[in-house]
């Protein structure tokens, strides 16, 4: 299994005088939508596209669901879902509320399956570099 990247150039945004440096960044070959993956599953499986259809449509809205309610979504060997905050620091404890939380992520950690396939990848170098736009 190979993955292509591109060459990227970027500044570092911390130190804008630094010179720039080249990186590589994940080419996609591609996307895949769910009633592709219905179809996928359902040839692994006893269900037939539809059945699997609305077997993945409601997983995808329980995992919101869930997130939302504070859980955190276990999916054995493939990973776990949690939501991360970002906020803004209080100078006491008694000083922490709500109001301090400016975003809301959703986070993936993958589990010994998952990574397994992750090590599993090699990467090939595409043909293409990426400049990005000079800022005025």
């Amino acid at each position: 299994m190979s993955v292509k990247f591109n060459v990227v150039e970027r500044g570092n945004p911390s130190n804008r005088e630094a010179p720039k440096k080249f990186y590589p960044s994940i080419q996609s070959s591609g996307r895949v939508t769910t009633r592709e993956v219905a179809e996928m599953a359902a040839q692994r499986s006893t269900l037939s596209k539809m059945d699997m259809m609305a077997a993945i449509e409601s997983f995808l809205e329980i995992i919101p669901e869930q997130l939302a309610k504070g859980n955190i979504v276990e999916l054995g060997e493939f990973g776990s879902f949690w939501l991360r905050v970002e906020a803004e620091g209080a100078e006491s404890t008694d000083a922490v509320n709500a109001t301090q939380i400016t975003a809301v992520k959703p986070r993936f950690n993958p589990g010994k399956l998952f990574k397994k396939m992750l090590d599993a990848i090699e990467f090939v170098k595409g043909a293409h570099v990426t400049t990005p736009p000079v800022e005025d």
